[in-house]
């Protein structure tokens, strides 16, 4: 299905969040992970800001996906990175006030995106954030981002690696660049639509 995108809002509190009608899917991951490049590969346009500068996102933000007839079908979120050492502490400092509220207490929430960068070894903060949504019961899929920079033979490599220090049956991988995966991730993301 085509989807119009629209940007709805960004959110630094819980009294920010839009009202929840629609299923939404989380998309988390360390900073320079490539989120915001995911995100506008998944939606085939520009909607997500594309910085250089590794954390620059520091609010929730909320992006409508909308059907032909323009009724709304799914809104994606696009949350804060972590794990860059500059930015880190005062992220890490802002959690607790509206992000862990809206991972663990958010009705509408169906997945969160979980990315990690098949690049470079498993990361403890990605570690952290997959023991945090077990332990409040949410549902979530492991994408490795970049795939495009390894050898088929790497690439198999890191993402066992992954699996194997996550606990993870599965690894979706993709890359903004080539869209491998992305038709993957949005059959994933379409499951949790009704």
């Amino acid at each position: 299905m085509r989807y119009q995108t629209k940007f709805l809002l960004s959110a630094l509190d819980a009294q920010q969040f839009p009202a929840p009608t629609v299923p939404e899917i989380a998309f988390l991951g360390r900073s320079n992970v490539g989120k915001s490049s995911l995100l506008n590969a998944l939606v085939g346009e520009k909607a997500a800001k594309v910085s250089s500068t590794p954390g620059r996102t520091r609010a929730i933000n909320f992006f409508q996906l909308s059907d032909e007839k323009g009724h709304p079908r799914i809104v994606l979120a696009d949350l804060p990175g972590y794990g860059y050492a500059k930015i880190s502490k005062s992220i890490s400092a802002e959690w607790p006030k509206f992000i862990e509220p809206y991972l663990a207490e958010r009705d509408t929430l169906r997945l969160c995106v979980c990315l990690v960068d098949s690049n470079i070894p498993p990361q403890p903060s990605d570690g952290k954030l997959l023991e945090w949504l077990r332990h409040v019961g949410r549902d979530f899929l492991v994408v490795a981002t970049k795939t495009d920079r390894l050898s088929g033979n790497q690439r198999t490599k890191n993402l066992a690696a992954i699996r194997r220090e996550f606990e993870l049956d599965e690894v979706l991988p993709v890359s903004a660049k080539t869209n491998a995966g992305i038709r993957e991730l949005w059959s994933r993301i379409e499951a949790n639509e009704g």
